[in-house]
């Protein structure tokens, strides 16, 4: 960037007077003033507008599924074609009349009084919403025709609110039989692309500043932007971005602009689409719809793992269509935060729906792209289609793997799947014969690595022997007993040496140990408390340490359990116990029946539950992780249903009830004693319906029941959204969203189905475990 740009930026960034900015017509845009918010074009096909902002007073959207203040809400109008946002009012163009509607921040229903009434049937096919007006370029939105005569109205501040009325102020004799194919709006200007050579015509009370600058430029823009004075372009040429007015108007924009001042974030970047705020600007690159960001910028916030399709911008919030599956992400300014204002989970609109075929450089998005079996089309008619810019390369991380055909944009692949020359430039890789060298390097590692560890596991297996020979352990009540991989353990060594009690134990060969009472109470620290690790319906569980180092976890009978079974029911539950052996169940590793006591010694789980993470301040847990998670412990209470004879219910599943172990995969634990009482069909469903309310506490990061949330169940707050094709509005915002997010809708899909009222309309844990498994085989959660 040369000296100019570098102090025009400078002037941008120090100066504090404010400003608005106004972007393009597009599929989303934004509303700026006190009540900003934000609206976009759905997704469905149907072009339905939903709209998102800060806790407006019709608001229809719960808090309960995050922190954010934000909200999402119903705007009373028809589906739109696209969308332009202004100084407290949003307007949109009718698909089906090409009429424009015009509403206000406040949400009020009625929103036909911000367009005159003269102007209220005819048809536009571009608008422009800035301060205190909007202009509107005739012609319906889906004829061939590309440019029109321009109408403008005023939209004022009252006592009761908005108002609009026609005014002779943005009247130009020069302009008034210009046909103009783009238009903006700024405070008290417009500006518009008209046929012919090119170059742009400025008109309104405050153009006088503008007018001169601009007209003379032969420039085609493929995009334009405003802000409170200037007004800004990117080159349909080269992609660059051109700026005009701000310190040359006599007032200061706050954009720091001297004359026709150049700027851009980096010399040579190219952009397709551009968004201006208050004191910035943001921009979608041309080469791999990276988002690019300048001015008074929080660059930690920009995403940087996904290209987008469309942006738009509020005074210090920046919302943007995702490319990969159309979600919407934001993203802020210095002083921001996003909990000011967070969008929902609807599939948004890349681009306007319009007629004929994409021209060079573009290619059709294809609906079929976002794995939605009942959506073939993301326009209202067949005959349209969106024309989104190709992209050439892809953001860091990941290669384009095809180029850009006419109906799908060029593929991207993550770097660590790069198997040849043709990507590993792009991937920071070496040449072809530095990347055998780096391969041949890596390999003599390996073999260093495994010549390290084959001859550190025998001198371990020799101090062993030496251990066992030379130091036997004390006493000989110990059992051995097997690492918890499914395999037989091996033979009892030596009859348990227990103080007698009243309880008879059938013993667990080969896999269980016989603790002594002793040795427990002081692994455990005589069980005290700052040794808990929880508590349930059976008693306390106790982190212990035994003298040989080893760490377990110890659940203690409380004397409510003691009182109610007899021995026989013990017997039973560790003969069951210690014949479950699966990686994803908390396996029994011993046990105690010494001076009445019950006490049962488990692996430790050093990462604590499921509801630790969800809901006890621990670390959240990832997308990819939730969805394992959510697998093995589907796969674990399979086992139990499907594995055993009997087959055994667990009738306790909840979250609390899901550890996780070193590793970070789940265990299901505390599926506690026998029942002889019931139908064990029926309790298996019951699992099921439980591990259903699991799996909506994973994608909502909600309590199962939550006092301070209306519906306080989460099954009665999240099925009707799900079933109503909202699913999207439960998902977790506290979680970085991952770059596809089909499988979490398809999640929900599956939670619906296994919490639904009629036991029989559930599916059985198995086909829970093989739904997961496959969404988890398919690798979509990056």
């Amino acid at each position: 960037m040369n000296t100019h740009n570098t102090l025009s930026l400078l002037l941008f960034i120090s100066s504090f007077t404010f400003t608005h900015g106004f972007g393009s017509m597009g599929p989303i845009s934004a509303v700026f003033g006190r009540n900003d918010f934000f609206c976009a074009i759905d997704a469905s096909g149907k072009q339905e507008v939903i709209c998102w902002g800060k806790n407006p007073s019709n608001s229809n959207y719960s808090n309960c599924s995050g922190s954010s203040s934000s909200s999402v809400f119903a705007i009373d109008v028809p589906p739109m074609a696209a969308l332009n946002g202004g100084y407290e009012f949003m307007c949109g163009i009718l698909v089906n009349t090409s009429y424009v509607s015009c509403w206000n921040s406040y949400g009020d229903s009625d929103t036909s009084n911000l367009v005159p009434q003269v102007f209220q049937t005819t048809s536009y096919s571009y608008i422009a919403s800035g301060k205190d007006h909007v202009c509107a370029v005739r012609g319906s939105y889906y004829s061939d025709a590309d440019s029109g005569l321009v109408d403008c109205w005023d939209i004022l501040s009252s006592p009761s609110g908005l108002i609009s009325k026609q005014s002779g102020l943005y009247y130009n004799q020069e302009t008034s039989s210009v046909m103009f194919k783009k238009v903006v709006s700024g405070d008290g200007f417009s500006c518009g692309t008209f046929e012919g050579a090119g170059g742009i015509k400025c008109w309104g009370p405050n153009a006088s500043g503008l007018s001169g600058l601009v007209s003379n430029s032969s420039d085609r823009f493929l995009a334009l932007a405003s802000g409170k004075n200037s007004v800004c372009g990117v080159l349909e040429s080269s992609g660059e971005f051109k700026c005009w007015g701000g310190s040359d108007t006599g007032t200061d924009t706050g954009l720091g602009f001297s004359g026709s001042g150049y700027l851009s974030p980096r010399d040579g970047t190219s952009f397709v689409a551009l968004a201006t705020g208050d004191q910035h600007f943001c921009g979608i690159r041309r080469d791999d719809h990276g988002i690019e960001c300048w001015g008074r910028v929080n660059s930690s916030s920009i995403p940087k793992d996904s290209g987008f399709l469309a942006i738009a911008s509020s005074d210090s919030i920046m919302c943007g269509i995702r490319e990969d599956d159309l979600v919407l992400d934001c993203w802020v300014a210095n002083d921001s935060s996003l909990n000011d204002i967070d969008p929902p989970l609807q599939l948004c609109s890349p681009g306007l729906c319009t007629p004929g075929s994409c021209g060079p450089g573009e290619f059709a998005f294809n609906a079929s792209l976002l794995h939605e079996p009942d959506l073939t089309s993301l326009c209202v008619r067949k005959d349209l289609s969106i024309c989104s810019p190709c992209g050439f390369n892809c953001s860091a991380g990941f290669f384009p793997s095809s180029s850009c055909t006419e109906n799908a944009d060029r593929v991207c692949t993550a770097c660590s799947l790069c198997q040849n020359s043709s990507c590993w430039d792009i991937c920071n890789m070496k040449s072809s014969h530095s990347h055998q060298d780096h391969r041949l390097s890596q390999l003599h590692r390996l073999i260093i690595i495994i010549g390290s560890s084959v001859l550190g596991f025998l001198l371990i297996l020799i101090l062993l022997c030496l251990s066992l020979r030379f130091f036997p352990s004390k006493g000989k009540q110990k059992k051995q007993f097997s690492s918890c991989i499914g395999k037989p353990g091996e033979k009892e060594t030596d009859a348990p040496d227990v103080i007698p009690s009243a309880v008879s134990v059938a013993p667990c060969p080969g896999l269980a140990q016989v603790f002594r009472l002793s040795e427990l109470k002081d692994a455990t620290n005589g069980f005290k408390e700052f040794n808990e690790l929880g508590r349930g319906s059976y008693g306390f569980v106790y982190k212990a340490v035994l003298a040989d180092g080893r760490h377990m976890a110890v659940k203690r009978a409380n004397a409510a359990t003691i009182i109610h079974t007899n021995s026989r029911e013990f017997e039973m539950e560790l003969e069951i116990l210690c014949s479950v052996r699966h990686t994803n169940v908390v396996n029994l590793l011993g046990y105690c029946a010494e001076m009445g006591e019950r006490l049962l010694v488990y692996e430790l789980m050093p990462h604590g539950t499921l509801h630790d993470h969800l809901h006890g301040g621990l670390s959240p847990l990832n997308w990819h992780l939730r969805l394992r998670i959510a697998m093995q412990a589907a796969k674990g209470l399979e086992f139990l249903h499907t594995e055993n004879n009997p087959p055994i219910a667990h009738r306790d599943v909840k979250s609390s009830n899901i550890l996780l172990d070193a590793d970070w995969c789940a265990r299901i634990s505390d599926f506690g004693l026998l029942r002889n009482d019931g139908d064990v069909i029926l309790d298996m469903r019951d699992d099921v319906y439980n591990f259903g309310v699991v799996l909506l506490e994973l994608l909502s990061g909600r309590k199962a029941i939550d006092r301070d949330c209306s519906p306080k169940n989460i099954v009665e707050w999240a099925v009707p959204l799900i079933k109503q094709g909202r699913a999207a509005a439960i998902i977790d915002r506290g979680v970085v969203l991952p770059r596809v997010v089909v499988p979490l809708l398809k999640l929900a899909d599956m939670a619906e189905v296994t919490v639904r009222e009629n036991p029989c309309e559930r599916p059985s844990m198995s086909e829970v475990a093989l739904f997961l498994e496959q969404l988890v085989k398919e690798g979509l959660i990056l």
